[in-house]
């Protein structure tokens, strides 16, 4: 086992990590606002995936990925704006007791209802889109262009999310949100709408990691089930609620999967994710970059 093939697998993790964070930021960017989680997010990343498959085959082709891209996640979007709207919103303007497990079995019934939606009209078939781009040498790393093209663009994403969130009017009041509802409803800021948009951007994230994963992972409807589980791991580590965190976890998964499919074994790449999650709440419960509650 020499540096170069060493750092090939650093590496190889670092991209595919950098992807689960996608769909960890989109879980912990809805709980930070709405203080609830979305069990079905791996149905809007399977959505994003068909919505992609769909445009790159009937109208725009393989080359034109990156206008796609933006076409799925805006769908997506607005699928999610409408049900936050219809579905999520009596949490908060009705008398709704359990919020939580009302969350859970709203969301729990979207996954059911897409999943089999998805069988319906899709078929159980497995699709895939042709290849977005031709394979490139990133450092050390030979990769598929699929896989770099997927990089670049969560690097965008991950870019553009940060400009957003930080240096707009929209951003303050999605962090003001975050940090205290009813402090934010004070200020005048409507934080209802907030919750839509949050639940939007949140399922937009996960279709965009349906969407770049689609040619390597292929589109079929239970496609979303594994980036879930990704997902929920990535933000027990990094912290529930930490933006940094999804990004931070993400990374630390993907590479700890590639060394050990080396080191130890491949048949294994599961299970090194739970170890990592446990050694981190024996540690530190409240993850990496989760802040402790406050009781007073």
């Amino acid at each position: 086992m020499d540096a170069v093939l060493v750092s090939q697998y650093v590496l190889s993790g670092v991209v595919i990590g950098l992807i689960y964070s996608l769909m960890a930021l989109g879980i912990t960017f809805i709980y930070g606002i709405m203080k609830m989680i979305n069990w079905g997010m791996g149905e809007f990343y399977m959505i994003g995936s068909y919505v992609q498959y769909a445009l790159i085959a009937t109208l725009l082709g393989p080359r034109l990925w990156w206008l796609a891209l933006p076409l799925a996640m805006g769908a997506v979007f607005v699928l999610g704006l409408i049900l936050q709207r219809l579905l999520l919103r009596p949490m908060f303007v009705g008398v709704v007791e359990r919020r939580d497990e009302y969350a859970t079995i709203v969301t729990i019934a979207l996954m059911v209802f897409f999943r089999n939606l998805a069988i319906v009209v899709g078929g159980p078939n497995q699709y895939a889109p042709g290849d977005y781009a031709k394979p490139r040498m990133l450092g050390t790393l030979p990769i598929s262009g699929n896989r770099f093209v997927a990089l670049i663009a969560t690097l965008v994403l991950l870019g553009l999310f940060y400009l957003v969130v930080k240096h707009t009017a929209i951003g303050r009041a999605l962090r003001g949100a975050a940090q205290n509802r009813v402090g934010i409803q004070t200020a005048g800021i409507d934080v209802l709408r907030l919750d839509m948009i949050a639940f939007g951007v949140g399922v937009a994230l996960a279709a965009a990691a349906g969407a770049l994963l689609a040619p390597d992972f292929l589109v079929y409807p239970e496609n979303g089930a594994i980036s879930t589980f990704k997902g929920f791991e990535i933000i027990v580590i990094g912290g529930l609620g930490s933006i940094a965190g999804s990004i931070v976890g993400g990374l630390l998964l993907g590479v700890l999967e590639a060394l050990g499919s080396v080191f130890i074994s491949s048949a294994y790449r599961d299970l090194y994710g739970f170890v990592l999650l446990i050694l981190v709440l024996v540690v530190r419960p409240t993850g990496l970059f989760g802040e402790r509650e406050r009781t007073v």
